[in-house]
């Protein structure tokens, strides 16, 4: 029979090189640092988007940075 290789996760590890984690982490500080307060003023007043609807879109990329930033925790990738 053929052995089944364990370490195998079904997919690639992730690890990206240093310049893309660089980049990486910077996307993931500017989600959850410009997400709540610069794209907000940006959507309602430059673009003239209704107000709670850039508060949403706000929200909503701040909680994609902090994801971010846990599933790179996790993989090692930054460590907290």
């Amino acid at each position: 029979m053929a052995e089944i290789d364990e370490s195998n996760s079904g997919g690639r590890d992730f690890a990206p090189s240093k310049f893309s984690q660089i980049l990486l982490i910077i996307a993931t500080v500017a989600l959850i640092f410009l997400g709540p307060t610069y794209i907000p003023y940006v959507l309602a007043n430059v673009l003239n988007i209704d107000y709670f609807a850039s508060v949403v879109s706000g929200f909503a990329l701040f909680i994609a940075g902090l994801l971010l930033l846990f599933f790179f925790s996790k993989k090692k990738v930054i460590t907290l």
